[in-house]
């Protein structure tokens, strides 16, 4: 709706009254305000000749059944006084009363939607944020989605206690994989530097993380001028979670300084952006599913022997670019775990596996929280909503956050106010807390983490595992039900069992997927770094008695292609080549070295490549019959 204007002398118009007379029929059409039937039904059967215009009358004037029947549809007198002068000056006696029933429609709905914002900004006010920093953050997002509007709120309040406290170490906690504000001293002194230019200080976020801590203003400041122009065809990327250091510039960029020849990216590569939803080529129950990839895979890369790969959505921009160019370019299935069971868990998967005839392990795992933990039904309370936890990281939170609930829950009788309800879901999203009494929430324990995972119980228990390291062992493996859901298509394949090179395996969710599929595992030679991990997966083969040869090998870097040959040669080739390369310098979480495929760890992901190369150029020559 814009606000009209018509001249001068028309400025009797009350301020706070917005209307369109030209577009009259567009909002008739519905195309300006939401009508209803029985909004329809009142200007198309309402009668009024031109010589009713002088009815309308101002406030304290004897009225005519003209405006009392506006008046018995809800206007008060006073708002239908306003518009009369004005309109009849602009159409004269033949105003059309209909025009003057849609303004008040649209003005009526134009309070309450103003009446309704007001209220989200007191109450966002009353949980302590400042009245600027609200209206701002409203305004980029808009009203609807309030949780979105209170992290934002919360990662700011966050930075601005950066910059008083510069020497603390403060650890914000993500909602979800990717999702990260500032939190370094230098990145902070250059947002203000920016906010004070003019910036908008999320715009001004994203580009000091992109050029990375050590740029000046002046860098970033250009880079912004950049993603500008960039956006406007459409070729930026569309998440806003990026890091990189300016000795790493990212794959994609504009070459300025100079970049790593290994990840740079060819013209004729486009970004690959996150779907949404993540439902990758279809769901279990028949949503978006798909007999036939969108994108057929290179006859260079079909198997077998078949390869699967892991690794967090929400990566660094340009990165699932080069994960896909290294990979025979086959573009990933992304995949949200919250439609496998009752925790969330973005991952992308590169692999060259069938599609068709997928089915899923059973029993199914529930789907919302409180099956899955049902002694928390009797106490989660009505005003927290959730029915999915967030992201399973490697890392419990604190006893305080839990004292910080009760503590605060304590002081009402009942029910909290809506504002203090708002305050404490965050609290208890970003900690995946759960109800265990009243007034009591409580962290995730290892075992219930297994559940939601799809793992034994006990996996990760016992054999000198100490809780710490079960948490961490637990956020770094894959979600067994949608990782089997993928793998399902190999039980036809390999009726009499399988051969599978494990790279990176942790603690075995890709071994316990194949065992819960019924799928015999021949021969398993896994590669992990981790003594906790190997004594994990040792245990689930002891345990699940597992008939096939087990074989460790503690370092990927050190698997040469001689011994992967050798191997081959010893068991006959490999079926499936499967792993995911660490995420320490892609995920969000990461505050210090977010740096891709360059970090340290991360850069991990180019020796899977090379082992899957050496696998299958051995397999192409034992086919073949040679050496």
């Amino acid at each position: 709706m814009v606000e009209h204007s018509a001249s001068d002398d028309e400025g009797e118009i009350d301020n706070n009254l917005q209307w369109s007379p030209s577009r009259s029929q567009s909002a008739r059409d519905g195309n300006e305000v939401d009508w209803s039937d029985d909004d329809m039904m009142a200007i198309d059967n309402f009668q009024w000749s031109p010589e009713h215009y002088n009815s309308v009358r101002p406030a304290g004037v004897e009225t005519d059944e003209t405006v009392a029947r506006f008046i018995e549809m809800g206007f008060s007198e006073e708002m239908i006084a306003q518009l009369r002068k004005p309109m009849v000056r602009k159409f004269g006696a033949n105003v059309d009363p209909a025009q003057i029933l849609e303004t008040l429609v649209k003005i009526s709905a134009s309070s309450e939607a103003n009446s309704s914002k007001s209220k989200l900004i007191d109450e966002l006010i009353l949980m302590g944020f400042s009245e600027e920093m609200v209206i701002k953050v409203i305004n980029e997002y808009g009203e609807e989605n309030v949780d979105e509007i209170t992290n934002v709120l919360l990662s700011y309040a966050e930075a601005e206690k950066l910059c008083k406290r510069e020497d603390e170490d403060i650890n914000i906690i993500n909602l979800s994989d990717g999702e990260n504000e500032l939190n370094s001293s230098s990145e902070v002194s250059t947002l203000q530097a920016l906010i004070k230019i003019g910036y908008p200080r999320e715009e001004a976020s994203i580009a000091i993380e992109r050029c990375g801590e050590t740029a000046n203003v002046a860098e970033v400041t250009d880079f912004i001028a950049a993603a500008r122009l960039a956006r406007e065809y459409d070729d930026f990327f569309e998440e806003p979670i990026i890091q990189h250091s300016k000795k790493s510039r990212v794959d994609n960029e504009p070459s300025r300084r100079g970049r790593n020849p290994r990840m740079a990216m060819s013209s004729d590569h486009q970004l690959i952006t996150l779907p949404n939803p993540m439902i990758g080529f279809g769901l279990p129950d028949g949503t978006g599913l798909m007999t036939e990839r969108p994108d057929p895979i290179p006859a260079v890369a079909c198997g077998p022997p078949y390869f699967y790969y892991e690794n967090v959505a929400m990566a660094p921009k340009g990165v699932w670019t080069t994960i896909s160019k290294e990979l025979y370019n086959i573009k990933p299935e992304f995949v949200d775990s919250k439609y496998f069971c009752a925790a969330m868990r973005k991952r992308g998967y590169v692999h060259n596996l069938p599609i068709r005839n997928r089915f899923q392990i059973l029993p199914l795992q529930h789907q919302k929280i409180q099956d899955v933990l049902p002694l928390t039904r009797k106490w989660w309370p009505s005003w927290d909503e959730r029915t999915k936890l967030n992201c399973l990281v490697t890392c419990g939170g604190s006893a305080t956050d839990t004292e910080k609930v009760r503590a605060e829950l304590e002081k009402f009788d009942g029910k909290p106010p809506p504002h203090v309800q708002k305050a404490l879901l965050v609290d208890c999203k970003k900690g995946n807390l759960v109800w265990v009494g009243k007034n009591r929430v409580a962290l995730l324990e290892p075992e219930e983490i297994e559940r939601l995972l799809g793992f034994p119980r006990d996996h990760t228990r016992g054999g000198g595992v100490n809780t710490t390291e079960r948490f961490k062992s637990l956020g770094n493996s894959f979600q067994v039900d949608t990782v089997a859901y993928h793998l399902s298509v190999l039980k036809v394949l390999f009726p009499n069992g399988i051969n599978v090179l494990s790279l990176f395996t942790g603690i075995g969710g890709g071994e316990v997927a194949l065992h819960r599929l019924g799928i015999p595992m021949k021969v398993v030679v896994s590669v992990e770094i981790s003594r906790v991990n190997r004594n994990i997966l040792r245990s689930f083969w002891e345990q699940t008695n597992q008939e096939g040869t087990l074989i460790e090998i503690t370092d990927v870097t050190e698997l040469k292609t001689e011994e992967i040959e050798d191997l081959m040669e010893r068991f006959g080739g490999f079926d499936l080549v499967i792993g995911g390369s660490p995420c320490n310098n892609l995920a969000g979480g990461n505050r210090v070295s977010r740096k891709g495929l360059e970090g340290e760890q991360s850069q991990l992901f180019y020796d899977y490549c090379r082992i899957l190369k050496d696998v299958r150029n051995k397999e192409a020559r034992m086919r073949r019959g040679g050496l």
